[in-house]
């Protein structure tokens, strides 16, 4: 089973030439020719596999962080904010959707070489034991076991099973009837309409929810409009503006951050299992 606590995504940025239009490209506010270096815990892995090609591909999300100023003294936050996160292999980038399932986005996965001058992606395994039983479930959680739970399920309309491997942040116990419910998250779910073979070109955020080892729902997050009357302090520019240009103390006319919420559901036959890293430190 995958050790999160210990797995990180760590790419460096070479800011090597001034970027043409912004002031603040990327929210760095050093000099030119620096590089910073980021490391991100892994919030959660998710395997392709295409059985009729043979080939397999694995995404790892990276935790959340809030939209910074990189490295700055003061003024850390950018405002209006964002929530940023990664998704990436070992040979791409891939964008994380803003929009429901059924709608398009056209954005393509890109060559690491397109965002990071390096990526190293840390993985971190340690022994782990299926739990055979809810009463077994129950029991792990309240012993403080730490506890990782995989969800497997096909795509039949294309020929492909995807896992999804996450820990268990939270769950819910009935201890006297033996009966739980994992809620967690988050997850990153691949868009398998835009598979090729090697990958694709867009994962959703979700969280997860099951009470059984055969079913399991996604909800899956979107960007969603503040009201109108939210928006004089909600796009409302504190501090340095992520988005002034270069050549002008006016910003460039371009979308700021928008609010996100989970609505759309994914209800999928799957295989549940609950994984209990062995040899664990008891209380």
């Amino acid at each position: 089973m995958i050790d999160f606590n210990r797995s990180f995504a760590t790419w460096t940025i070479d800011w090597a030439e001034p970027d043409p239009v912004y002031a603040y490209a990327g929210g760095f506010v050093g000099e030119t020719g620096e590089a910073t270096t980021s490391r991100l815990q892994v919030d959660a892995a998710c395997e392709i596999v295409d059985e009729a090609r043979g080939t397999a591909c694995t995404i790892y999300l990276t935790a959340p962080c809030r939209s910074e100023f990189i490295i700055a003294d003061e003024n850390l936050f950018q405002v209006p904010n964002g929530e940023y996160r990664a998704a990436v292999s070992d040979g791409f980038t891939v964008p994380i959707a803003t929009e429901p399932s059924w709608e398009t986005e056209g954005a393509r996965r890109q060559p690491i070489a397109a965002s990071f001058a390096e990526l190293a992606i840390d993985v971190r395994t340690c022994e782990g034991a299926v739990l055979a039983s809810d009463d077994a479930v129950v029991a792990a959680s309240l012993a403080g076991d730490r506890l990782n739970a995989r969800s497997t399920y096909r795509d039949e309309a294309h020929g492909l099973t995807v896992t999804v491997e996450y820990p268990i942040k939270l769950i819910n116990l009935h201890a006297g009837g033996g009966r739980y419910q994992v809620c967690t998250g988050a997850v990153a779910l691949p868009d398998l309409t835009t598979w090729d073979g090697a990958g694709v070109d867009r994962v959703f955020v979700a969280h997860a929810a099951f009470t059984a080892d055969d079913h399991v729902e996604f909800i899956l997050r979107r960007s969603i409009e503040v009201a109108e009357h939210e928006l004089s302090w909600a796009a409302a520019v504190r501090g340095r503006d992520r988005y002034r240009r270069r050549d002008s103390s006016e910003p460039v006319d371009r979308p700021r951050p928008r609010a996100a919420g989970y609505h759309e559901t994914w209800e999928l036959a799957a295989d549940n299992a609950i994984l209990r890293a062995c040899h664990e430190p008891r209380r």
